[in-house]
């Protein structure tokens, strides 16, 4: 009876036994069927395990609504001109003196704004800054600019003196002798007259002559004043021709600045000054 019953029971053990041991494995063939008997699988990968999600695109930039009205009318503008001048009839041209009226408008308000914002901000006021337009205030402004530039040269009149070239039958040199004169003793700097023709002037009857500076410094045109430094050679271009006296202060206080000289290095030279 037991033989009997021993295939039975195998045959059993086949469909009852084995399926609940293979449930404990967690794969049984016959659930996975669509495997295949000689299936095989590569074992999961680190890379292949779960990835950051790609970043989000940013937001896409948002123009202000005033860029887009403002490039529409000012292609309708540049349009409707273009348009009357192509074709200047009556209602082309008029339709473009009317847009162009409305863009002058806009102008208009945005000038009058501009203005009230400077006149509460006085960083902003141009009228504050730099040369004033008010006569009043101009004259306080060129008396102040013109004592600091006199205090400016009176400094350099320690260690500067002006070479004042010049020739004897230029009647510029004649006009402008007693100018010179009269800033030598007005702001403490020596004036020293050479003689490009060896000839005298009034006013100067120490002037040196000419032993070749002029030469060296391409003097081609009288009267001609340089800032020059004796116990350095240095010597610099004020001017040609005839100079008032506030030319003089501005342009000796600008040449002998720091961002003076940056501005034309080259025009500084350096010689042997007797």
């Amino acid at each position: 009876m037991v033989r009997r019953l021993l295939p039975l029971l195998l045959v059993l053990g086949l469909s009852v036994g084995l399926p609940a041991a293979a449930g404990e494995s967690g794969s049984p063939y016959w659930r996975d069927s669509w495997r295949g008997w000689h299936f095989y699988e590569d074992p999961p990968r680190e890379d292949d395990k779960a990835l950051p999600p790609p970043p989000a695109a940013p937001p896409a930039e948002t123009r202000a609504a005033e860029l887009e009205a403002f490039e529409q009318l000012q292609k309708a503008l540049e349009d409707t001109r273009n348009i009357a001048i192509m074709r200047p009839t009556e209602a082309n041209v008029r339709r473009y003196m009317e847009l162009e009226a409305r863009v002058v408008a806009r102008a208009s308000v945005f000038a009058d704004v501009a203005r009230r914002v400077a006149w509460a901000t006085p960083e902003l006021d141009p009228t504050l800054h730099g040369r004033p337009v008010n006569a009043k205030a101009l004259e306080v402004f060129e008396e102040t600019q013109r004592n600091e530039r006199s205090r400016t040269v009176a400094r350099l009149g320690e260690d500067h003196v002006l070479f004042f070239f010049y020739r004897s039958d230029c009647p510029y040199c004649h006009a402008f002798a007693p100018t010179l004169e009269a800033f030598q003793a007005r702001h403490g700097i020596q004036v020293v007259a050479v003689s490009v023709d060896g000839g005298p002037l009034p006013g100067f009857p120490a002037a040196r002559m000419d032993n070749g500076i002029s030469a060296a410094l391409e003097v081609s045109q009288v009267p001609a004043v340089f800032l020059a430094q004796p116990f350095t050679g240095r010597i610099t271009p004020i001017g040609f021709g005839v100079l008032s006296e506030s030319q003089l202060l501005e342009r000796i206080s600008i040449v002998s600045s720091p961002e003076g000289i940056a501005m034309l290095p080259s025009a500084t030279r350096r010689l042997a000054l007797p």
